[in-house]
């Protein structure tokens, strides 16, 4: 059965997403904790969270319920895939976490007018690699960058691996669009990214490596510590 297309959730400052959920049991400790988005992987090659069609459509129902937002995590290029995907599990975010093109982006546009399409923007040992494509990107219907590490050797996604103040700072003054912020944040450098967060543009941040334990579940103590740490107004209304 295919679900009903929905106004999309609004695009506003104090957005915290973690990312890489498998289990209902993962949406509900989200749930209870204070984050607002969890993305789901699908179409992510070898990711520890990848999730096949059906597991996706399950979790993503679930999310809706306890009133989560889904995001779809994805490497895929696929706009017609991708679209069909979102009508039939009512999926609205669509982050497109790989080297996908802004041709890519304007298709998803005509096909999900109401969707919320964020573009990751990969940084390189401080260069963003997608520089000279992000006005495209915006052109081409980008609601939300999500700025994010690639490590020395190529990994993309989930990488712990934090990025330089200085070099979000760099970017900044290319992009009118809002974005979130990853790359190994945590607990513990807060107040590292102070600057950046105070930004106009900054939408919320994203989070995965930090939430997780050495086994990697998430773990209820570790979410509601990066709640508070990061947008403590959504830990007040989760409790």
């Amino acid at each position: 059965m295919t679900a009903p297309a929905l106004a999309p959730a609004p695009v506003r400052p104090g957005h915290l997403k973690v990312c890489g959920a498998r289990t209902r049991a993962d949406l509900a400790l989200l749930a209870d904790t204070g984050p607002t988005l969890v993305g789901l992987w699908h179409g992510v090659p070898g990711g520890p969270a990848d999730l096949d069609a059906a597991h996706l459509a399950d979790l993503a129902a679930t999310a809706i319920r306890l009133g989560l937002e889904p995001v779809l995590v994805t490497f895929l290029d696929d706009a017609e895939h991708l679209a069909r995907l979102a009508r039939a599990t009512g999926i609205r975010w669509i982050q497109l976490h790989a080297y996908q093109s802004p041709a890519l982006v304007a298709d998803l546009r005509t096909r999900l007018p109401y969707a919320v399409l964020v573009k990751v923007l990969h940084l390189s040992r401080g260069r963003c690699l997608e520089r000279a494509f992000t006005p495209a990107f915006e052109r081409a219907g980008t609601d939300l960058f999500l700025l994010d590490t690639v490590t020395d050797d190529g990994r993309v996604g989930s990488t712990g691996q934090s990025l330089d103040p200085a070099h979000v700072h760099a970017l900044l003054p290319r992009l009118r669009t809002p974005f979130l912020l990853a790359g190994g944040l945590n607990t513990a450098n807060r107040d590292t990214y102070r600057t950046v967060t105070d930004h106009p543009l900054y939408a919320g941040a994203d989070i995965d490596t930090a939430a997780r334990d050495r086994t990697g579940r998430l773990t209820r103590d570790a979410v509601t510590a990066l709640t508070r740490a990061w947008h403590p107004r959504l830990q007040e209304a989760a409790l």
